[in-house]
């Protein structure tokens, strides 16, 4: 089954060129039919690959194996936890590319196959990145999908808006890989190996780091955890929300971000985590430094948010800091349930952005204040609403709950409690908002208030403003949530998630206590659930809170959105990545 593989990535390249070589000539539902079977291919072939060939699946491509213990091809190594990564980018985007049937208002000089190509291309990048086993090419799948999240960011491009946030994701994202690819560099020098199986054992066999093991583990995790969005190098991730497609937003947020999470995870089991790597000790300090930021900075934006995608955004950020939290454990446990959570985050943050997707382009805005109570005929988006709200926030038995309660189990008392905080704020904001725009709860704006979210770039996305939401647009939200129910709720789900999430970390394929359900971990999902729910309850009742933020403006001041600030930020963060990592090899 080897041979198949490649095929995962092949399928939807294939798909793109053949969408931009006859695209300009095909009907635009012929053209959106092909993208669907195209990416449902490659989720075919990814999950045929997970459920019934024998993990790891190895590939040298064109043949070119290792000689005498050096490598000089291309391989991809993909083990479970791999391959059910490239499944969930697949059915993602197959889900993304059925909510956008017939979405965009193309102008003459586009053709009918723009958009899906590159949305192809897009999972093409984030499949190759989650499949391979080389260092070079996880760089090269790392640029692919960069460069095609920068055009479908500014995909609107007579939006000077988009533009603009398409221009920041892509020189801050830039950086990032400039970073990645010097710390290839300097491994590629040290060891002479570009597979990573291959790296960590010639570090390995050399003993302990020195300052040039240190500095690829940095400018590696820079790049990572800018695609991540972590603190402090997030700041794009919001700008490039507000202005980029709804579909488009449903990946960066519901894979992409989780990508950076998962080559974090990767790159240090399969390279660093050796005698000749960095030390453990290290690595929790600077996940948890890290996570906590990440945590608490998204809690606190997000909370105080009317543009509701960038509220959304911001609660990415939090959540990728409660991610590298339960990275940083190092602990089997915690690992399997982050896997857990990312799994339900996918469904449940997709689902949302497509929630958010039918505001704008029902009503022509965004703005949580602009919206107020005129969405009450929308009563299953505001059920989607409210179930996202709170599956965010940890109540059981979403995937979200079970990954955070397996954590939680793991990260000790002080932890567990940043953990049911930053659920309870981030699901307690989408109550809010569904409170108010769907319920028409609380004082409604004042006339004339300024709307956050006016002018250009806030059009609707569709041909023109709908009158009635499409069928497709509501059934994809609900598949999403009920797939990230499916996931708290079928124990061979679960646990078959923690043992490939062991398998990836420790090589063991049996894990004596796979994640379940504890008493403690629905009570305090409940609990966080409550928190929200009473939070979004006094927002309500409260509604001068939006206003009053004159404790937060050093907070809003340093999300300028300016492309130098943001870079600065970015140098800062790898600064400490540094300084935090050095510390364990003093």
């Amino acid at each position: 089954m080897n041979h198949l593989l490649p095929l995962v990535i092949a399928t939807p390249l294939l798909g793109a060129a053949l969408l931009v070589a006859a695209g300009r000539f095909l009907p635009r539902a012929a053209a959106e039919t092909l993208a669907c079977a195209f990416a449902a291919t490659a989720a075919a072939l990814a999950l045929h690959l997970l459920l019934d060939a024998p993990a790891p699946v190895v590939e040298w491509l064109g043949g070119w194996t290792p000689r005498n213990g050096h490598s000089v091809g291309i391989v991809l190594h993909a083990d479970r936890l791999a391959l059910g990564t490239a499944a969930l980018v697949s059915l993602l985007v197959l889900a993304v590319l059925g909510y956008s049937w017939r979405y965009f208002d193309e102008p003459p000089r586009k053709h009918a196959g723009s958009f899906p190509a590159l949305v192809l291309l897009f999972q093409a990048g984030m499949c190759g990145f989650a499949l391979t086993g080389d260092l070079f090419n996880a760089f090269v799948f790392f640029e692919l999908m960069g460069v095609v999240a920068y055009a479908l960011t500014g995909y609107r491009v007579e939006a000077a808006k988009a533009v603009q946030g398409g221009l920041t994701f892509g020189i801050v994202n830039s950086l990032g890989a400039y970073a990645m690819l010097l710390g290839i560099g300097l491994l590629y020098a040290r060891t002479g190996e570009l597979a990573m199986r291959h790296i960590g054992a010639a570090l390995d066999a050399r003993g302990a780091p020195d300052a040039l093991v240190l500095a690829a583990f940095v400018l590696l995790l820079t790049g990572l955890l800018v695609k991540a969005a972590a603190a402090p190098f997030h700041f794009w991730l919001p700008d490039a929300h507000a202005v980029a497609p709804t579909p488009v937003c449903m990946l960066l947020s519901g894979v992409m971000v989780e990508l950076g999470v998962y080559g974090t995870a990767r790159i240090y089991w399969t390279i660093f985590s050796g005698p000749g790597g960095i030390p453990p000790e290290a690595v929790t300090r600077t996940l948890l430094t890290f996570g906590i930021l990440s945590a608490a900075v998204g809690a606190v934006m997000c909370w105080y948010q009317r543009h509701i995608k960038r509220l959304l955004a911001y609660s990415t950020v939090a959540h990728t800091g409660l991610f590298l939290i339960g990275l940083g454990l190092l602990k089997p446990e915690a690992t399997g349930g982050i896997a857990l959570y990312v799994l339900g985050h996918a469904g449940v943050k997709a689902a949302l952005f497509a929630g958010a997707g039918i505001l704008l382009d029902r009503y022509g805005s965004i703005d949580e204040y602009a919206l107020h109570g005129r969405a009450r005929e929308l009563r299953l988006t505001a059920a989607y609403f409210t179930l996202g709200g709170l599956a965010l926030a940890g109540l059981p038995p979403f995937g979200t709950a079970l990954g955070k309660a397996v954590t939680e189990e793991a990260a000790g008392p002080w932890l567990t409690a940043l953990f049911v905080l930053v659920s309870a704020v981030t699901g307690g904001a989408v109550l809010r908002v569904t409170a108010r725009v769907f319920g028409g709860l609380g004082t409604p704006p004042a006339d004339g208030e300024e709307c956050e979210t006016s002018g250009e770039g806030e059009q609707p996305e569709t041909e023109q403003q709908l009158t009635r939401v499409p069928d497709t647009m509501l059934a994809v939200p609900g598949t999403l949530l009920t797939g990230a129910l499916l996931v708290g709720t079928l124990p061979a789900v679960y646990a078959a998630v923690g043992s490939a999430a062991d398998e990836a970390t420790s090589g063991v394929t049996v894990v004596p206590t796979p994640p379940h359900w504890s008493p403690a971990g629905l009570l305090l999902g409940l609990l966080s659930a409550a928190v929200a729910a009473g939070l979004a309850a006094l927002a309500v009742r409260r509604p001068q809170h939006t206003r009053s933020r004159h404790w937060l403006d050093p907070l809003r001041t340093l999300h300028s959105g300016h492309i130098g600030d943001y870079i600065a930020w970015t140098l800062l963060g790898t600064a400490l990545l540094g300084a935090l990592t050095a510390t364990g090899l003093l």
